[in-house]
């Protein structure tokens, strides 16, 4: 499908034009030849029956990664946020530790050598309709496909990371987390990636709980936070939208 660029999109807004119904409602819109009028009101009519059958399958390779926060207010009841922690990319056998999962209410985690279980896991993603990550377009998704091929939904990634900088929102999760004064307990706020790891190894080299328990409760931290950020972030992104839309 042909994507309409963001600067057409605001001369398309110029024109009083706010929604799918006005815009299918205008026999004519200047800018766009009859031709591409009516190409776009087919494709309308087909994302919106996709829409309203909640089939979130048909936007993945429609929006560009940069966009799926649009997907967001939508499908936020069945939306997933997800982060892993793996071995570290400098293990010579990569893999992924634990795989957080939190629904808006609840978190499950998966933990390699205790509850990670392909099949079950599988099950529980297909509950979904959209995936929500920090940086998972450029990691979590790809990683995790390698690891587990086909474990994923065919489902759309709303990539925080992909708008922050949009919003000046420079640096990690936990630089964000800052800035909107987001707090973690004392010793969990001052991690960061690589404990993650060491926390792991440490893990498994003595059998202390203490050590999986703090990786639980880092991971927690992270797709429990991460609920915050992005709905900031969509909130702050629909102020760019007309008044009226």
């Amino acid at each position: 499908m042909e994507r309409v660029k963001r600067g057409i999109e605001k001369k398309i807004w110029k024109q009083g034009i706010y929604s799918w119904d006005s815009f299918l409602s205008k026999n004519k819109i200047d800018g766009l030849s009859t031709v591409r009028k009516k190409y776009y009101d087919r494709k309308i009519i087909e994302a919106r029956k996709a829409l309203y059958n909640f089939d979130s399958t048909y936007f993945k390779n429609i929006l560009p990664q940069s966009e799926n926060y649009r997907l967001y207010d939508f499908f936020k009841e069945d939306c997933v946020f997800l982060d892993i922690e793996t071995t570290g990319l400098d293990s010579k056998n990569d893999d992924i530790t634990l795989i957080g999962l939190f629904d808006g209410l609840n978190t499950k985690t998966m933990i390699k050598g205790i509850n990670l279980d392909y099949k079950i896991l599988k099950n529980e993603l297909k509950k979904y309709k959209l995936i929500v990550t920090f940086n998972g377009s450029s990691f979590d998704v790809p990683f995790m496909n390698k690891t587990y091929p086909g474990l994923l939904p065919n489902i759309p990634n709303f990539d925080v990371k992909s708008v922050t900088d949009r919003l000046n929102l420079k640096g990690g999760l936990k630089e964000i987390e800052k800035k909107l004064g987001i707090k973690r307990n004392k010793i969990i706020e001052k991690f960061y990636g690589g404990d993650a790891v060491r926390l792991w190894r440490m893990y498994k080299a003595t059998g202390d709980e203490y050590y999986i328990k703090l990786l639980i409760e880092y991971n927690e931290d992270d797709i429990i936070n991460l609920k915050t950020i992005a709905e900031y972030c969509v909130r702050k992104l629909k102020k760019q939208f007309p008044k009226n839309q």
